[in-house]
């Protein structure tokens, strides 16, 4: 662990050294540790200072996009993802202090609340960009399929860490995630956002992948995919068509369909080596970058801060996804170490198609940059996730 995460280690031991250290076979107390000193001297200070860096470089990103172009981006903007950021926090120490076991008593409840909400978005939801994904609940608008990830995440750990066996999951015993999985992922393309339904499946996946899947149907899953690659194609809506044609070749269609990427490919170039300096991006500034506060926002910061930076920027991503799959590494409860890989998982590929789309290496599907890009409830999701990876650290080294 760096020494600076030690410090604050050790001044946390300071400040608790007199909490009482409760009888962890109390079945009273089995669930509840918020309390508990060995639980409390046990949390994770590297992830929540990686949470804390990565939220505080979006923070200073957005601050440039929304003040480069005030015309077009309102300040308020900004203010709001502070807002939504230090509430993120609340929810990450609010998760940390019950037993993150309870999720797997209560992952179908989770689960059948996250449908509902996707259900209700279809119903009453507010229509914006063309789709309807956010539910307006007073002055707050929320996206339930940023919490459908999650509650993916905690079912399908339940699921697969009551039904482990060591030869592997056959097609039979893979029916019911499926199941899980593609119900909201149906709803989530009828807003319609691809982009975060096959997140859903690709999360989903590397979980099964993970917990190990018999070779003959692993060998059968593989060429049913291959097969439905082409049928695919014909299901796609026109603009999708045209995503995937413009990721082919973004030159087809320079003023339209392409102009994203081509927009976006010029912003990272012009970046070079160490960047044209804080406020100083002339994509930015004379807003050619669309959607620059969210699905384009590592533009932004790759042409401030060139490849030195986005450098940096990817070693810690990277290091907070191995923190992460190190706490699941380390864990000797089944729901715990599947509940890690999955959020592992799910920050990874969003990282990986995020900064793959910018980039013109993928299609371009509308997934933000986690911490980094605008979205209350990406945001919110995040930092619960954070919370969930630091609780399974604090108790990873038992079994209650």
């Amino acid at each position: 662990m760096p020494p600076i995460f030690l410090n604050l280690q050790k001044i946390a031991h300071f400040w608790i050294g007199n909490l009482p250290n409760h009888n962890d076979r109390n079945p009273k107390l089995k669930w509840w540790t918020m309390f508990d000193r060995k639980f409390v001297q046990y949390f994770d200070w590297g992830l929540l200072g990686l949470a804390i860096v990565l939220g505080g470089i979006g923070l200073t990103t957005l601050y440039s996009v929304v003040t480069a172009d005030p015309m077009t981006l309102e300040k308020t903007l900004y203010f709001k993802q502070m807002t939504w950021f230090f509430g993120g926090l609340v929810l990450m120490v609010i998760t940390c202090l019950f037993n993150y076991k309870l999720l797997d008593r209560y992952a179908f409840a989770v689960y059948i609340f996250c449908l509902a909400a996707l259900v209700a978005v279809l119903l009453f939801g507010k229509y914006a960009g063309g789709s309807k994904r956010w539910l307006v609940l007073g002055p707050v608008s929320v996206q339930p399929s940023e919490m459908a990830k999650l509650a993916i995440i905690i079912v399908l750990a339940r699921y697969y860490s009551k039904n482990a066996n060591t030869r592997g999951f056959t097609l039979r015993d893979l029916f019911i995630p499926a199941v899980l999985v593609l119900v909201p992922a149906a709803l989530i393309i009828k807003q319609p956002d691809l982009g975060t339904a096959l997140l859903l499946v690709i999360i989903a996946g590397s979980m099964t992948l993970f917990v190990k899947i018999e070779k003959r149907s692993l060998l059968s899953l593989m060429f049913a995919g291959l097969l439905a690659v082409p049928m695919v194609w014909f299901v796609l809506k026109e603009y999708q068509k045209q995503r995937i044609l413009t990721f082919l070749n973004p030159d087809r269609d320079p003023l339209g369909a392409g102009y994203h990427i081509i927009q976006s490919k010029i912003a990272i170039g012009s970046g070079m080596l160490v960047g044209k300096g804080y406020l100083k991006g002339t994509q930015n500034a004379l807003s050619f970058l669309p959607e620059q506060h969210t699905d384009f926002i590592f533009s932004v910061f790759a042409e401030e801060w060139g490849f030195v930076g986005c450098a940096i920027l990817v070693l810690v991503f990277l290091l907070l996804i191995v923190w992460g799959l190190n706490v699941a590494y380390s864990c000797r409860d089944p729901f715990g170490n599947i509940l890690a890989v999955g959020i592992s998982a799910m920050i990874f590929w969003q990282v990986f198609v995020n900064i793959g789309m910018v980039m013109g290496l993928m299609p371009v599907v509308g997934v933000p940059l986690p911490f980094i890009s605008y979205g209350g409830s990406s945001i919110a999701t995040m930092m619960v996730s954070i919370g969930l990876l630091i609780n399974v650290s604090m108790r990873r080294f038992t079994l209650e």
